[in-house]
């Protein structure tokens, strides 16, 4: 797949690394873990959006943007590393932030991704729980091209067929590192939320003939909902690659038995993966996506579900920034 074709800029460290994990693999006494570090993609703490944001961004210089806009839940990822990219380019960046969880902690609300956020020079609103979030940044975007900027919207997560290249492309990448290597990959897992991770993922390794099955950990939406989203958006970034049809329905599949209470708010299952991973590999996850998608892995291993001899490797799709929003939760 030529993905040369799209625009396209290069700010991520890549290829992120691909490392065995000894001691947790030791510690669950069942497959051998992998990572894929996409918590090191260099853009403000890294994480896995910069490698969305390189097509996303690419394409609004192409059409002459001024001026950028996304929107995420307080503690956002995605709008860190929007913020962050725009201020790389020069370019203004307005944020919409939904409150999804109620907190009311001072750290939740200011600091973290929101610090950051601020940090890069970004604007923000906050908004109410339960809106249509994309028709409120359209609704905001107008007021600003009423006033003659040109501006360019993200979608959430940045989760749309010319973001999900990045993931396309990192499954390419990933099946590289492994050939490279002769490592015969059993499982891949990953967070999955807003979709446009899963869905670049799993479209790039059917396009490659991986063989390889890709389960999503879901943060936020039921499973029929989001094993559908996640399709929809593969089967768009499929045509948009020319490759239609590589991706059948039962390609998709989500776990979302590990988000608790909902988006945002981790479990004591999240909050053990995070320390384990901390105090077992020096790896930093986050209490929204990647702890959850996490734990989700744990758990497998210890009911073998993925067993002894088999190779598992973990998409961590980074989040670090947030933990300092959920100093509360490990009091």
């Amino acid at each position: 797949m030529h993905l040369a074709r799209f625009p396209r800029l290069h700010v991520a460290h890549l290829p992120t690394p691909l490392e065995r994990l000894d001691r947790l693999s030791a510690a669950l006494g069942g497959p051998e873990i992998w990572i894929k570090r996409d918590d090191c993609t260099g853009l403000s703490t890294g994480g896995n959006k910069t490698r969305k944001l390189e097509f996303l961004m690419a394409e609004a210089l192409a059409q002459g943007a001024d001026m950028v806009m996304t929107q995420g839940a307080t503690q956002s990822n995605h709008a860190r590393q929007t913020a962050a990219f725009a201020a790389k380019l020069g370019l203004d960046c307005h944020i919409l932030l939904e409150d999804r969880t109620g907190s009311n902690d001072p750290n939740y609300n200011a600091n973290g991704n929101v610090f950051l956020d601020d940090l890069h020079g970004a604007t923000r609103e906050k908004r109410g729980p339960g809106l249509d979030m994309n028709a409120e940044m359209e609704a905001v975007a107008e007021t600003f091209r009423a006033k003659g900027r040109k501006v360019y919207i993200i979608v959430g997560g940045g989760s749309n067929p010319t973001g999900a290249l990045g993931y396309v492309d990192c499954a390419f990448e990933l099946l590289a590192q492994a050939n490279a290597r002769s490592l015969r990959i059993d499982h891949i897992v990953t967070a999955t939320g807003s979709a446009g991770t899963q869905a670049g993922l799993v479209v790039g390794l059917k396009a490659m003939h991986a063989g390889i099955p890709l389960l999503g950990f879901g943060v936020r939406a039921p499973k029929a909902r989001q094993e559908e989203n996640v399709y929809a958006l593969a089967c768009a970034t499929a045509e948009k690659i020319g490759a239609a049809g590589c991706v059948a329905r039962a390609d998709v599949v989500a776990d979302t038995d590990y988000v608790g209470e909902g988006y945002g708010i981790p479990r004591a299952d999240t909050l053990e993966a995070i320390r384990m991973f901390a105090q077992l590999e020096a790896i930093l996850l986050d209490p929204v996506y990647s702890g959850k998608a996490a734990a989700g892995l744990i758990d497998y291993c210890r009911k073998g579900r993925f067993t002894a001899g088999e190779r598992v490797v973990f998409i961590h799709t980074g989040g670090a920034a947030g933990l300092f929003g959920y100093t509360a939760a490990f009091a």
